[in-house]
């Protein structure tokens, strides 16, 4: 844990204790309602904003809590308890779309959208992927062009997160073509109201129900210069790849969340579940699932806690991410297949805990990067270390 933090130890051990009472008490009982709903109760909703839930990771001097990455995976543990959709209603907001504005805004873009932010009455959305360009942005299509004082958008984005109810769309946008000068992707802080700007229907998707995606639209949307994050054309790439990066370790801490609630459930299901009169966590073909389930929650609590040390410190802000968002996406795969298993045939009814979990953790290897993805970086962050040590 960093030491250097803005939030000393005891008030995180507080933060975290806050959250998981209210995940625990509050949201778990009401999993159903939000799957059947496909939506987070507006009670529940507000709770998370009384909290200060939208601002967690927003600096303190923007009215935010001001975790940092090291304190931001312990809330996403205990976020990741429960529906994925309640992180995923305020996830934007600290993650992908508010590191933006936090890492490379301008003092005047911080100054007009980061309080609301952190408050909630803005819900940020992060607006990159495109059907020719999801992991890796350098495929963007979307253009903005300069005319006069203002930019000029168009294209269409997919998959975009909270597109339905987001206030303020961080847009991706290619300037020009890649040259000696940069990348040419710029980043654009685009109002829902703009002319021009539309959201398509919301997705219909396999999991995370109560978590709403959507293409977003833009034709020829109009915006000023003020706009453009950090006045430079060439920061969008570097933005993009900061703030997933980060982002991939927030995942990695979800993902071990969730392992935990499936564990949890196998555990206490093999515990009281009999099969001719004995409990079937007396066979050791179960345990021996169980075990596997615990030694992947472990490895993965440990993982990410290493790299979100290694991220605040500034040691290793590029495999450590992604070696824990490979690991740990792929281990709550494996540990939500076997708490199925271990439910048997219950394990397949809609209204059993690990069905959901099941359908909801499928997601977490796709988003922030795919597994693919990670293991390129991984590799050949590998290979090209190797390849400078020997010059």
């Amino acid at each position: 844990m960093n030491t250097n933090a803005d939030v000393p130890e005891d008030v995180l051990s507080e933060v975290v204790t806050q959250i998981r009472r209210f995940v625990r008490d509050v949201v778990v009982p009401r999993e159903a309602e939000i799957a059947d709903l496909d939506a987070i109760p507006d009670d529940i909703r507000e709770a998370a904003r009384a909290m200060g839930l939208f601002g967690y990771a927003i600096p303190q001097q923007w009215g935010g809590l001001g975790l940092d990455l090291a304190q931001d995976v312990e809330v996403a543990m205990e976020l990741g308890y429960t529906s994925l959709a309640l992180r995923s209603m305020f996830g934007t907001n600290n993650g992908i779309a508010g590191q933006v504005l936090v890492g490379f805004g301008t003092d005047e873009q911080k100054a007009d959208w980061l309080e609301g932010i952190a408050s909630g009455e803005i819900v940020a959305s992060f607006a990159l992927t495109e059907s020719g360009a999801g992991s890796n942005p350098a495929g963007l299509r979307t253009r903005a062009v300069r005319d006069g004082d203002d930019w000029v958008i168009s294209g269409q984005k997919r998959f975009i997160t909270n597109a339905p109810l987001a206030d303020l769309f961080v847009v991706f946008a290619r300037t020009r073509p890649a040259d000696e000068d940069g990348t040419g992707i710029a980043v654009f802080l685009v109002p829902s109201g703009a002319p021009g700007l539309s959201v398509g229907s919301p997705d219909k998707k396999m999991g995370q129900a109560g978590s709403w995606t959507a293409d977003v639209h833009f034709d020829a949307v109009r915006v000023p210069a003020s706009a453009l994050v950090g006045g430079n054309e060439d920061a969008g790439y570097s933005a993009a790849m900061t703030s997933l990066a980060r982002g991939r370790v927030h995942i990695a801490a979800l993902a071990v969340g969730q392992a935990q609630r499936a564990l949890d459930e196998s555990v206490a299901y093999a515990a009281s579940v009999t099969q001719g009169g004995t409990p079937i966590g007396s066979f050791q073909l179960v345990q021996a699932m169980l075990a596997d389930q615990q030694t992947g929650v472990s490895a993965g609590r440990a993982l990410v806690r290493d790299a979100a040390a290694k991220w605040v410190s500034g040691e290793d802000r590029r495999l450590a991410p992604s070696i824990a968002k490979l690991y740990c996406t792929e281990m709550v795969g494996r540990v939500a297949d076997l708490a199925v298993q271990v439910h048997g045939g219950s394990g397949y009814m809609r209204e059993v805990p690990v069905e959901r979990i099941y359908r909801d953790v499928r997601l977490l290897r796709l988003y922030e990067g795919t597994s693919e993805i990670q293991r390129l970086i991984i590799g050949g962050g590998l290979v090209r270390a190797a390849q400078k040590a020997n010059r």
